[in-house]
């Protein structure tokens, strides 16, 4: 057998696709085997032994005909169970962090109420407590998403002058809405 794996390496190695076929249909159940008493699931046991083989097939020009078949694919199946366990892993240790879909903030009317008073509470401020300049440059940019050289050319300022208004109009904001952050 070890002759026939070496003649069919080459084959595939210089892109013969029936070759291929073959030591598919050679290696396929003893890879799914390998892989699926790794993962113990049979779907994902089928989709890392497919990858695998997809693998070989994409790297075949590297292939050295010499070496075991098997200890090539077990070698790839097993970096892919591997890589999905770590996927998993890092899934799981962020589960928490993510949203749940399909629910939104509007769902609840308490977040609902909150943003409201939130957004009543910056405009009072810009349009109470921000100098005129400040109140233009900083709804120009955070309201209508103006760039900074826009804003500078609309209002014939300098750039810097724009970034200076903006960073102290966040600074009121941010000291006058400290008990909502």
């Amino acid at each position: 057998m070890k002759e026939i794996e070496k003649n069919l390496l080459k084959k595939v190695k210089n892109s013969d696709k029936t070759a291929f076929r073959q030591l598919f249909s050679d290696f396929y159940d003893t890879l799914f085997r390998f892989v699926a008493y790794r993962v113990r699931d049979s779907d994902l046991a089928e989709d890392i032994t497919q990858e695998t083989f997809l693998r070989v097939w994409k790297k075949r020009e590297s292939l050295v005909p010499e070496k075991s078949f098997f200890s090539l694919i077990a070698r790839i199946s097993t970096n892919l169970c591997y890589d999905h366990f770590r996927h998993i892993e890092v899934r799981n240790r962020h589960q928490n962090q993510l949203p749940d879909f399909g629910k939104s903030h509007f769902d609840d009317p308490e977040k609902v109420t909150q943003a409201n008073m939130l957004e009543e509470e910056i405009h009072r401020i810009v349009n109470e407590k921000l100098p005129d300049k400040c109140r233009s440059i900083f709804i120009l940019s955070r309201m209508e998403g103006r760039t900074n050289p826009e804003i500078a050319g609309m209002l014939d300022l300098s750039v810097r002058t724009v970034e200076n208004q903006i960073y102290r109009a966040l600074k009121v904001l941010k000291k006058n809405l400290d008990n909502y952050l």
